[in-house]
């Protein structure tokens, strides 16, 4: 497993940095006759998704907006993680997020207001880690930058920064940091 350094968001961080955390969803069933977007997550799901939320933590990673797919199990990802996440960060539900591809999400990023500093989204694969790769630029951790070109395991999290507003998020112009997977 692969930690990115810590970030906080503190007086100390760059004034104009923006950074922005692709959460897959964690491990999920697939029960027959159950819808896709009714799918719950698996019991070592639920461990994966109380793990992510202290890894956060750990990372020093508390965000002002989450985007979270209105699938079952993203929502269960996030209201599992978000205790060891801390904080009280604003959760939005968007389908679009579910039916997400990597120009739609950043369409959604783009438009997200600057007084949000970190933004968590919560989807699925392959859309979180197309987006990483396709916003990772100069400066990207090497490993997870090559990581995320052949896609991430549930529960993995990516984390990019860019020192511009969320409008001027496109193709290779954030850092990625690095790509957490779960134990």
């Amino acid at each position: 497993m692969r930690h990115p350094e810590p970030v906080t968001s503190d007086a100390s961080s760059t004034a104009g940095a923006r950074r922005l955390v692709l959460l897959r969803h964690a491990k999920a069933e697939h029960p027959d006759g159950v819808d896709d977007h009714d799918r719950s997550l698996a019991i070592a799901g639920r461990r994966q998704a109380t793990r992510v939320g202290a890894q956060l933590a750990a990372a020093g990673v508390l965000p002002d907006l989450v985007l979270c797919s209105s699938a079952l199990r993203t929502r269960q990802t996030w209201e599992l993680a978000r205790p060891g996440v801390g904080g009280d960060p604003r959760v939005e539900l968007l389908d679009e997020v579910y039916q997400a591809g990597v120009r739609s999400l950043a369409e959604l990023v783009q438009t997200v207001g600057d007084d949000v500093r970190t933004l968590l989204v919560v989807g699925h694969e392959p859309t979180m880690s197309a987006a990483a790769e396709a916003w990772g630029g100069p400066g990207s951790d090497e490993v997870a930058y090559l990581r995320v070109q052949v896609g991430v395991p549930t529960a993995s999290w990516s984390l990019l920064e860019l020192d511009a507003p969320w409008a001027s998020w496109e193709r290779s112009s954030a850092r990625l940091v690095g790509l957490t997977t779960p134990d």
